[in-house]
């Protein structure tokens, strides 16, 4: 039975910025798509950038895979980039969208 909770995964990756959008989270910009804890209390994350040319892509796959393989009880963590569905400005979270001053 797992004891890592997807809640904790998810906030892990709240701290997790882009670095081009000071303040604002991967979370808040709608970039993650999935997160799962199997039973093993193995992390998975699926998550997109903004656009498939993002020159900081690998800094935010790293920061993200690191932050999810800190939480506390996670086993193994794997960050995936998808790129389906493709991302667009919708998929910002409302507190995101405050941020932006949407």
């Amino acid at each position: 039975m797992a004891t890592v909770t997807r809640e904790q995964i998810l906030g892990a990756l709240e701290t997790v910025m882009d670095p081009e959008l000071p303040g604002i989270s991967i979370v808040d910009l709608g970039l993650v798509y999935d997160v799962q804890v199997d039973d093993n209390d193995n992390a998975h994350v699926k998550m997109t950038l903004t656009t498939p040319g993002c020159g900081m892509a690998t800094m935010i796959v790293d920061d993200a895979q690191k932050k999810v393989s800190e939480v506390e009880g996670v086993n193994e963590s794997n960050v995936e980039i998808v790129w389906e569905p493709q991302w667009s400005s919708d998929m910002i979270t409302p507190e995101g969208k405050k941020k932006l001053g949407y």
